[in-house]
């Protein structure tokens, strides 16, 4: 996790096809999250963008995947959050 202009860029592992939505926990120094949205037509993605804008109480043009579109392990980039207030509502 590091910031990066206005907010903070950090690495997630996503589970596609889930049973549904959720936040799991850390995963190698990842934050894993699962959705139920298949892997197909970015719809994990989009699932993605939803559930950690929701879960941070950010909008979900605040959140953008930067790297890893097309593979589990991506980075994140949330705008207008520090690394604090990130770790202090994923507590």
């Amino acid at each position: 996790m590091r910031a990066c202009g206005n907010g903070v860029e950090f690495a997630v592992k996503i589970v596609a096809g889930a049973g549904r939505d959720c936040i799991v926990g850390l995963w190698n120094g990842a934050l894993k999250v699962a959705v139920s949205a298949p892997a197909e037509g970015g719809r994990a993605n989009a699932a993605l963008i939803r559930l950690l804008a929701q879960a941070l109480h950010r909008r979900q043009q605040d959140v953008r995947i930067v790297s890893g579109q097309t593979r589990p392990l991506k980075r994140v980039a949330i705008w207008g959050l520090t690394e604090q207030k990130l770790r202090a509502t994923l507590k």
